[in-house]
This record gives structure tokens, sequence and C-alpha cells, in this order.
């Protein structure tokens, strides 16, 4: 799987391209991670946009129905930020395929580890997907969405090491 337009399921795995693309991915990004804490918009995203990795999943009609990022900390480290599935198409495997992807941008980049803040809902998914709890993260919107930090170490990069869960 590539971010250059492999289909997959009906579904083109990409990053966003067009001004349009762009709006479409952070509506997504609002709509699930944000309204329902009745955040404003422009709250989905940080100042680490123009410097990280965005990957969707779009459907024919060109609507992201799940979309993810990645940053680098450092030469060493990634980050995943800002996950989110459409619930219209939650558990269907797009939140593995949208996390495949990051990770592999990240090993292509020379990462060796991989982090993310994950919610509590979310651990099973990221446990499923070789991510280990590390500590105690942020809460956001005064508290009402706890956060657990997680992390998982890559394999098959520049810098390959062995994984924690093997």
């Amino acid at each position: 799987m590539d971010s250059t337009g492999t289909s997959t399921d009906g579904l083109e795995l990409r990053p966003p391209i067009t001004s349009a693309d762009w709006e479409r991915y952070y509506e997504l990004r609002w709509r699930v991670l944000r309204a329902p804490w009745e955040q404003p918009r422009g709250s989905e995203k940080d100042d680490r946009e123009q410097d990280s990795f965005h990957v969707g999943l779009w459907d024919l009609t060109g609507k992201p129905v799940a979309a993810g990022r990645v940053q680098l900390n450092s030469p060493m480290e990634a980050q995943v930020r800002f996950m989110a599935v459409d619930p219209a198409w939650s558990r269907k495997g797009l939140g593995s395929k949208i996390l495949a992807e990051l990770e592999a941008h990240a090993r292509s980049r020379g990462a060796q580890t991989m982090i993310l803040n994950a919610r509590d809902q979310a651990l099973p998914f990221y446990e499923r997907h070789g991510y280990v709890t590390s500590g105690k993260a942020h809460a956001l919107f005064g508290g009402a969405v706890a956060h657990v930090r997680m992390k998982k170490q890559l394999s098959g990069g520049a810098n390959a090491c062995r994984s924690e869960s093997a």
C-alpha cells in the first residue's frame, strides 16, 4: 500500500491534494474529533500541519471517510495525530489502513519508534496493532477526553529494530 493513490476496497488511499481535498479532510477531523465536544472550527489543526504527512481514504465522490497524520518529533521518533474515521464507516478496517500507511511513511523516514496519545475507547484498536501503554497523556476539553500515551517499536526501516511486541 502506498500514498500514490492505491485503491483499497473501492476507496482511494492518498494524501489530500487540492484545496477542496484539504477542506474536506479538515472537516472530517473536526466533525469526528472536535464537534462532539462543541469545539470551534480550527481546533482540528495545530502548528505542525505543514511539516507532517497526511493521508486519507477517499470515497468515489471525493469525500474522505478516514484520515490521519504523522509527524517526526526527532530523527528516530514519529507521532500519530488526528486519526479519524467517519462513524458511518467505522469497524470496516479503515483505521488500520490509515495507521499502516502512517507507520510505513515513518519507517521510510528512518523513525524507529512511533508514539501517540490514544483516547480510552481507542486503546484496544492500538493494542491490536502492537502499541503498548507508556504512560498518561493530556486530557482535552476540561478533562472530558482522557488520553493514554502509547508507543510501538517500528521495524523494516532504514534504522530497523525489534518490536517490543515480538
